[in-house]
């Protein structure tokens, strides 16, 4: 089956418009138990796609538990290095590590022995017309590089990175609110 009906199927039974919501000026976002409404920016648009394929191609829904595992993945396979996505990813994986640290944590170590899907650099159509055992095989490294020590410790570092992304706003808020007054 072809990654755009993949992508279809996923679509339909996380309740996501058809597209992924890329033509969307907005989309909604649960967190802290609030429904936001966020501004859709042209950087998520272009990459939607690609962080569905991910979904796909690691079977996680878009529940918190879908979303932290994702987060961890994508964080280990290097989406970091792609500004501003990955604030989003680190925000994500600050915010998860709260709800699931284990689906993190095994997001993060499949991720090490896997290639992001975005360092392909394959145009989205190419990617829809693409068979998903296809990715699969386009994802997978040969072995991972590092020792367990060192995979663990660098899960420890970037924890405590995503607390940083993640509290830095509320200390921003406190910070403004304390020198006001």
């Amino acid at each position: 089956m072809t990654l755009a009906k993949h992508l279809e199927k996923f679509y339909k039974e996380n309740n996501i418009p058809i597209d992924g919501g890329v033509n969307d000026t907005s989309f909604n976002f649960k967190v802290f138990g609030i429904n936001l409404k966020l501004p859709n920016p042209k950087f998520r648009r272009d990459a939607i796609h690609i962080h569905d394929l991910q979904h796909v191609l690691n079977n996680c829904d878009t529940s918190w538990k879908g979303e932290s595992f994702i987060s961890g993945w994508e964080i280990s396979t290097g989406m970091w290095k792609y500004f501003p996505l990955g604030l989003l990813s680190l925000w994500a994986m600050g915010y998860g590590i709260w709800l699931y640290p284990k689906d993190i944590y095994l997001g993060y170590k499949k991720g090490l022995s896997d290639k992001g899907i975005i360092d392909l650099k394959i145009p989205k159509n190419q990617f829809l017309e693409m068979e998903f055992d296809e990715l699969v095989s386009l994802t997978k490294k040969d072995k991972s590089n590092s020792s367990s020590f060192l995979q663990n410790l660098m899960f420890i570092v970037w924890t405590i990175i995503s607390q940083i992304v993640l509290l830095a706003p509320i200390l921003l808020i406190i910070l403004v609110i304390v020198f006001a007054f």
